[in-house]
């Protein structure tokens, strides 16, 4: 299972059947400032429903579809990041993340982010990462644009938030690229 300490306070880690409740919590803590950009809010309603989505990220990290990871500060669950696309033929993924309302403002997304792209590259041997984000998302935008993605192009109406099709900017880095700037 996937464990990555980024500094003293934040690590990543695979969940397990024991965090459902922590994740229901501030999933259901932070719904309505998530509901903004994340389509599946409306599915979790339950610490069951949390478990489900924990038992469907390790059996599909078994088949390596895709590897979702908590992102722990001070060792709390307080978000959550993910390789949700995992193209094992192209050696390309595509990362998605969010974080607790409460938690914010601290660097953590893109300290994560970070980590785990060099965990992709290094470890995984990807050699191209995107980054989708909703064309309004100022705050998720800014994540790849931190990293120094390449901005590709623009997504028409890539995805359906609640009834209304968004579109999203696509981000990439190529392996070559983030060693260049490590």
């Amino acid at each position: 299972m996937l464990q990555l300490q980024i500094n003293e306070k934040i690590f990543l880690q695979t969940l397990s059947a024991r965090y459902a409740g922590d994740l229901y919590k501030i999933t259901d803590n932070s719904r309505e400032y998530l509901k903004e950009w994340l389509p599946w809010l409306d599915h979790i309603q339950s610490e069951e429903d949390s478990l489900t989505f924990i038992r469907n990220s390790l059996e599909a990290y078994i088949d390596f579809k895709e590897i979702v990871a908590g992102i722990f500060y001070e060792g709390n669950l307080v978000g959550i990041i993910g390789f949700n696309r995992i193209d094992q033929i192209n050696k390309i993924a595509s990362i998605g993340y969010w974080l607790s309302e409460s938690m914010q403002g601290k660097g953590i997304v893109t300290q994560s982010v970070s980590a785990f792209i060099q965990y992709g590259f290094k470890h995984l041997a990807f050699n191209r990462i995107e980054i989708r984000v909703a064309t309004e998302n100022k705050r998720s935008r800014a994540i790849p644009e931190r990293l120094g993605f390449t901005k590709e192009g623009i997504i028409r109406e890539a995805e359906k938030l609640y009834g209304t099709y968004v579109d999203h900017v696509l981000y990439s880095m190529l392996a070559r690229e983030w060693d260049e700037k490590k």
